[in-house]
């Protein structure tokens, strides 16, 4: 029995004296190299984090006393119906419409941005401020291609007022916030990213939109998109949903756009355009092997305008621009994106292909051809010489469409008639009628004499 203790015991003591060099063996802190570090380090061990988490509160706070609500009233002529006359003695009458959007405040004192088609055939507009307080707008101009226009409140008070953002120097993935009044909630915040910028929604390629994942629902339109920072960096302008609400993506008008436009509505009455002086299309792998050409991306001038300072400097067909202002061009949306901001006389610098030599060359933007323009919902353009001779006029400008609801009812007596003076003053080109238009105070009462297309006179006022 005594032999069989003294087994025991040494065995647990040899047991205890292996456990106790095993525990000190592995629980050593030996230095890792650092590719083993690298293997074994946590996921985000790395990860470098810059600054405090975002802070939205001052932005938002900011913003949403600059972002005011916007009321469109239009009153809408019915016309008699004989049946419900003959039933029901009902003769026709006004029906008022209202529409609502967003809109922001970017001076002290009134001035205010919105969207066009927010404002499209009113005939009162009504602003409201984040403080209930109630004015009328009077409508300074607007830019139906981008969908913006200018609105002007008076009022004593220094109004808060947001100031534009570079929104050439947004970044994707930044955070942004949107501010408006959807479905008629005053005063929304909702945040997102940049989702893309230069994103092309039109067919005709000169619409430039920031794309933003922020919620935007019908009564945004016209609100403020904003960095951190509280700059207006956009416009919100719409959404691309089949439900017509917000889907995961919003579209807004970029502020460096906005800006310039505001600035040619108080400068010169209307937006101006500048051009290249060329004309062409955007080159692929496969059109461009076709032509033979060097490169693959960029803009392939086909005719130059002649009298353009494109011409003057010799550019030729062929040549394909790839860059303006350092910034690539590989379609038509690219160049827009440049010249969304520049006006005629402006210079930009192009860099060019000619075959196999890369070549640099200054121009200066020529005006671009705007031989028409919308007043309170009635469309304007140049006469041809084919309708100058049929009508055997030598002066005047053509109505080519009402958009305008209380203008409807005689839509089929105004189209393609001829308006020859306003106010009794001739009008012999389509400038001249926008300069007279532009100059009417919002309580004259102008006339127009229009000759119907069946060669009837007749006298609108508006």
């Amino acid at each position: 029995m005594k032999k069989f203790f003294i087994t025991f015991l040494t065995c647990l003591v040899t047991a205890a004296i292996t456990l106790l060099g095993y525990t000190y063996y592995f629980e050593q802190k030996t230095p890792l190299t650092p590719e083993v570090a690298a293997r074994t380090a946590a996921p985000n061990a790395n990860r470098v984090v810059a600054g405090s988490p975002v802070d939205f509160t001052t932005a938002a706070e900011n913003t949403v006393n600059a972002v005011v609500h916007v009321k469109n009233l239009s009153y809408i002529t019915t016309r008699s119906n004989p049946l419900l006359e003959f039933f029901y003695g009902y003769k026709g009458g006004t029906q008022t419409q209202i529409g609502t959007g967003s809109g922001v405040i970017i001076s002290e004192d009134g001035y205010i941005v919105t969207n066009n088609h927010v404002i499209a055939n009113a005939s009162e507009l009504e602003v409201t401020l984040n403080n209930n307080k109630t004015y009328k707008a009077k409508l300074i101009g607007t830019e139906k291609e981008m969908d913006l226009a200018l609105l002007k409140i008076e009022t004593a008070e220094k109004l808060p007022f947001l100031t534009f953002g570079d929104s050439d120097a947004i970044q994707l993935g930044e955070w942004v916030l949107a501010v408006g009044n959807p479905y008629n909630l005053t005063s929304t915040v909702t945040a997102g990213i940049i989702s893309a910028k230069a994103r092309n929604l039109s067919e005709t390629g000169i619409q430039s939109f920031i794309q933003t994942d922020a919620a935007v629902n019908p009564g945004n339109s016209g609100g403020a998109l904003v960095n951190v920072q509280g700059e207006l960096i956009g416009i919100n302008t719409m959404i691309s949903s089949n439900t017509g609400s917000y889907v995961g993506y919003a579209f807004a008008v970029p502020s460096n756009v906005t800006k310039k436009i505001v600035e040619d509505f108080l400068h010169y009455g209307n937006v101006q355009h500048g051009v290249l002086g060329v004309s062409g299309f955007e080159l692929n792998a496969s059109t461009a092997q076709q032509l033979q050409l060097q490169t693959d991306s960029g803009f392939y001038i086909q005719t130059v305008v002649p009298n353009s300072d494109a011409a003057h400097v010799q550019l030729q067909q062929g040549d394909v621009i790839t860059a303006i202002n350092g910034k690539s061009i590989s379609s038509f949306v690219d160049i827009k994106n440049v010249l969304n901001t520049k006006r005629p006389g402006d210079v930009v610098h192009l860099t060019l292909q000619r075959q196999a030599k890369t070549l640099q060359q200054d121009i200066k933007l020529m005006q671009a051809d705007t031989g028409s323009f919308v007043f309170h919902g009635i469309e304007f353009s140049d006469l041809t010489g084919a309708e100058k001779t049929k009508f055997k006029i030598n002066y005047g400008v053509k109505i080519t469409a009402i958009t305008a609801e209380k203008y409807l009812p005689y839509e089929a007596e105004l189209t393609n008639a001829i308006l020859l003076a306003i106010n009794g003053q001739k009008i012999r080109s389509i400038d001249q009628a926008r300069k007279l238009l532009k100059q009417q105070a919002e309580n004259q009462r102008t006339k127009l004499d229009i000759l119907s297309p069946r060669g009837e006179l007749i006298k609108l006022y508006l």
